[in-house]
């Protein structure tokens, strides 16, 4: 049995990568600190409704007959980018990164990380038990 075929870790793992893909774009407002007219970016929020409802429509029906018809496969991009218009706090320069900000961003992101992980080896150690291997 393949696990990654599995919802669950399919998800785990959407989660992971958006927090990758985050971490990247935080380390980038915080190293354009200094440069300017730098706007601060961040990508849109994880919604997980949002990402049930789209793996909803992705799914295709399985054809078991000739004569039946197949679904399309929908795309799912990968996560978005925005730049931050309104910001709280704009430098003389023109750059809108607070450090305190995305620092507070990324302990955010982090903890998110290890709690995902955390869930992810709960979940393999669940399978681990079933099938009777448990150390």
């Amino acid at each position: 049995m393949d696990l990654n075929s599995l919802t669950l870790f399919q998800a785990a793992k959407k989660r992971l990568r958006w927090l990758t893909q985050r971490q990247e774009v935080l380390s980038q407002n915080i190293a354009n600190a200094d440069t300017p007219r730098y706007r601060s970016r961040d990508l849109r929020g994880y919604d997980f409704r949002e990402i049930v409802r789209r793996e909803r429509f992705k799914m295709n029906m399985q054809m078991s007959e000739g004569k039946h018809m197949g679904g399309r496969r929908r795309r799912i991009r990968d996560f978005l980018e925005e730049k931050d218009f309104r910001p709280f706090e704009t430098a003389s320069a023109g750059n809108s990164v607070i450090l305190e900000e995305q620092m507070a961003k990324v302990n955010n992101s982090s903890i998110s990380h290890r709690l995902t992980t955390q869930l992810y080896k709960k979940h393999l150690k669940m399978f681990k038990i079933a099938i009777g291997k448990s150390n």
